[in-house]
């Protein structure tokens, strides 16, 4: 035990050593033929569209062009028209609030993937009816429970509690 971990010390402070005497800066990994993904770095402020959080943490665009300087250098609100208030808007927000409100489809996909996983079920179950269950004992039938039940109440099984109790004996029907 104290062999293997003399091993996993000596080849942890051997890579340590190996990258600390590259100065190229190449990643020293075994898995160099994967792809490497980019992380997302909350630890700086996101931008969000959410009915819930009205003002997200950064604008929508963060690097301004010419042209969205000199609509932020115009004049007050009241003297911009119609569209530069809405490109003024862009600015800051990739959504409006109806936009953002607008219902999706995605119901229908969910309806859609339920009647498929029913459907599939439903086959399940006919194929297990047909091929695996057995078939059922002639007990099951109508006729032999008629007769269970005749042979029951010509025994007068429990008369007081039983459904015998609702069987007229005189006049030989139910009560």
């Amino acid at each position: 035990m104290l062999h293997l971990t003399k091993r996993s010390v000596g080849c942890l402070l051997s890579r340590r050593a190996g990258l600390a005497l590259t100065n190229s800066g190449a990643r020293m990994s075994s898995h160099d033929h994967h792809e490497v993904s980019n992380n997302l770095d909350v630890s700086q402020p996101m931008y969000s569209d959410r009915v819930d959080t009205p003002l997200p943490d950064r604008p929508w665009k963060d690097v301004l062009d010419s042209t969205d300087k000199s609509l932020k250098q115009k004049g007050p609100w009241t003297a911009l028209s119609k569209e530069e208030k809405i490109a003024l808007y862009r600015l800051k927000f990739n959504h409006t609030y109806p936009e953002m409100k607008r219902p999706s489809h995605e119901w229908k996909t969910v309806i859609g993937g339920m009647f498929i996983f029913f459907g599939i079920t439903g086959l399940l179950v006919f194929w297990q009816c047909h091929y695996v269950y057995p078939p059922q004992p002639h007990t099951f039938g109508e006729e032999w429970q008629a007769k269970q039940i005749q042979r029951m109440l010509d025994m007068r099984i429990n008369p007081t509690e039983c459904f015998s109790a609702q069987w007229d004996y005189k006049n030989k029907q139910w009560k």
